[in-house]
C-alpha cells in the first residue's frame, strides 16, 4: 500500500524546497520507491524532485485541472510507489485569489485525502509560533494537520523553547526541527531556483538536504504515522486509430519548461514525441509534422541559439510551410526576430514571427490566466478555451501580427498575448492541456492533415 503527504508551507521562502528535496532524497536512500508532486504552475521544482527521487514529478492543480483529471494522474503515476512526496506552492492556502481556495494546496489536500506537514520558518520566533500554528490547524477543519516541522532553528536552546510553545497548539504535533544552514540551500535566479540541468553538484546538494532532514526529523516513526491509500485504478487511454505524427519537441537547457501531462495527451492524441536540441542540433530530426517549442532560458543561452544559424533558418521554413507549430514563452521568443538579454545585447533568433523580445530586470506578468483563441487554428476552432498561466520578465517590442490568445486574469482583465500565422500559434501563454484534452487532439490531427496535403502536393 502507498502512503502520501503533502508538504506545504506557511508562505513562499520558508523552506518548503529544501525540506521536500532531502525527505525525496532521504526516503529514497532507504530503498522505498518515492513519487513526487508539485502544486501549482512550477516547472523547475518538478525537475529537482526527479533528480532527488529517480522518478518523473508531475504537476497537480485545482484550478487548471478539472477534477477527474487531476484524479487521474495522481492514482496513474502514485500507483505501486512507495511514499508520494507532494511539494506545495506559496502559503498551504494560497491560490487563485483572496477569497477562492481553487489552485491552493489546502483545496488539492481535500480533494485526494492527503495529510499535510506544515514547514513554518522559526527564525526569530519563541512562544509566537504556537499562535502561528493554531492558526493554521484551525483555519479550514476539514483540513488534515498531521504536523508541523520547524525550519531554520538557531540554536539547541532556541530548539527548546520552540518545544515548549508547540505545547500550547496540540493541533499539530511537532515532526522535526531543522536547523538553519545556509550551506545547503540552492541557488535562485530570476523565475526561481536554478533548473535541475544548470545546477552545480545538484546530486551532492541533494545528499546534504537529505542528511539534513535525516538529522532533524525521525523519518520512520513519520512513515509509520502516515495512513495507508487506497488508490483505484485509471481506465486505459483509448487507442488513436489515425496515423501516428511525428511531433519534434525541443528540449535543453534553453527550452526545459513542460508539463509532463502535455506530453501524455499529446501522445495519447497521437503524437509521437521525437526531441531535439536548438542549441546542439544543426538540423531539425526527419519526418517532422508539427513542432512544439516549450518555455525555459533562452535569454541565459541567446548567444548560442543566434550562432546556430542553420537550424534557426530551418525552424523558419517549417513555420511558413504550413505544419503545426506551438511556441510557448521561451518558444515564443525563440521564434521571433530578435532577442534582446540582459545585459542590453541584440541576439537574431529564427524570424518566424515578426518583433523581438526584450529582458527586463522586474517580473513582467505572473499569475493563473483563462485564454481565448481567436482565430481557427491548430488548437481548433476560434473560441477555444484553455487554462494555464503566464510567468515571464521579458516583453515583447514591435508590430506584431494577429493576436493568438485573450487572456483573462483572476481579476477579469483581459489582454492580448501572442501571434497567429496560420497553423503557428505563439504566446507567453503556458497552456495546461489537461483543462481541453480537445486542444491536444486537435494539434494532433492538424499534424496529420497537413501531412496529408503535403503528401499529396509532393
Amino acid at each position: 500500500m502507498t502512503k502520501a503527504l503533502i508538504l506545504a508551507g506557511t508562505h513562499s521562502g520558508c523552506g518548503k524546497t529544501s525540506v521536500s528535496l532531502g525527505l525525496m532524497r532521504a526516503i529514497s536512500r532507504r530503498n522505498l520507491l518515492v513519487q513526487p508532486f508539485k502544486t501549482g504552475p512550477d516547472f523547475i521544482d518538478p525537475g529537482l524532485h526527479a533528480r532527488a527521487a529517480g522518478r518523473a514529478s508531475h504537476n497537480l492543480d485545482t484550478w487548471m485541472q478539472p477534477e477527474a483529471a487531476l484524479r487521474g494522474l495522481f492514482y496513474r503515476h502514485a500507483r505501486g510507489a512507495d511514499v508520494v512526496v507532494v511539494e506545495g506552492a506559496m502559503g498551504l492556502f494560497d491560490g487563485r485569489g483572496g477569497l477562492d481556495e481553487e489552485g491552493s494546496s489546502a483545496h488539492l489536500a481535500k480533494l485526494l485525502g492527503l495529510p499535510v506537514a506544515l514547514v513554518v520558518d522559526a527564525s526569530s520566533q519563541a512562544r509566537s509560533v504556537a499562535a502561528l500554528v493554531q492558526g493554521f490547524a484551525r483555519f479550514d477543519p476539514r483540513l488534515r494537520l498531521a504536523g508541523v516541522v520547524l525550519n531554520r532553528v538557531g540554536s539547541p536552546r532556541h530548539e527548546s523553547l520552540l518545544r515548549q510553545a508547540l505545547t500550547l497548539a496540540p493541533e499539530a504535533p511537532l515532526l522535526g526541527c531543522l536547523p538553519r544552514s545556509e550551506a545547503i540551500g540552492l541557488a535562485s535566479r530570476h523565475l526561481g531556483l536554478v533548473a535541475e540541468g544548470d545546477a552545480d553538484d545538484l546530486d551532492a546538494r541533494l545528499d546534504a538536504l537529505a542528511d539534513w532532514v535525516e538529522q532533524g526529523i525521525n523519518i520512520p516513526a513519520l512513515l509509520a504515522a502516515l495512513p495507508e491509500m487506497a488508490l483505484p485504478g485509471v481506465p486505459a487511454a483509448p487507442v488513436v486509430a489515425e496515423r501516428p505524427v511525428r511531433l519534434g519537441i525541443a528540449r535543453d537547457r534553453a527550452f526545459c519548461f513542460m508539463y509532463q501531462e502535455n506530453l501524455r495527451l499529446l501522445e495519447e492524441a497521437g503524437a509521437r514525441p521525437v526531441f531535439f536540441s536548438p542549441l546542439a542540433d544543426a538540423a531539425l530530426p526527419e519526418g517532422l509534422d508539427g513542432l512544439y517549442l516549450p518555455g525555459g532560458y533562452p535569454e541565459l543561452a541567446a548567444a548560442e541559439l543566434a550562432a546556430n544559424a542553420s537550424l534557426r533558418a530551418e525552424i523558419r521554413a517549417f513555420c511558413a510551410s504550413g505544419r503545426p507549430v506551438w511556441a510557448e514563452c521561451g518558444g515564443y521568443m525563440y521564434l521571433l526576430e530578435e532577442l534582446a538579454d540582459g545585459a542590453g545585447a541584440s541576439w537574431p533568433m529564427c524570424g518566424a514571427l515578426p518583433g523581438r523580445a526584450v529582458l527586463r530586470k522586474r517580473r513582467a506578468a505572473l499569475g493563473y490566466r483563462v485564454a481565448r483563441t481567436l482565430a481557427a487554428g491548430p488548437f481548433g476552432p476560434a473560441g477555444t478555451c484553455l487554462r494555464g498561466h503566464e510567468f515571464h520578465y521579458s516583453e515583447y517590442e514591435g508590430q506584431a501580427g494577429a493576436p493568438a490568445f485573450c487572456l483573462s486574469g483572476s481579476d477579469g482583465r483581459e489582454c492580448a498575448d501572442g501571434q497567429a500565422a496560420g497553423n503557428v500559434i505563439g504566446g507567453y501563454f503556458h497552456a495546461h492541456l489537461a483543462s481541453n484534452p480537445d486542444a491536444a487532439r486537435a494539434f494532433a490531427e492538424a499534424c496529420r492533415a497537413m501531412h496529408s496535403a503535403l503528401s499529396r502536393v509532393g
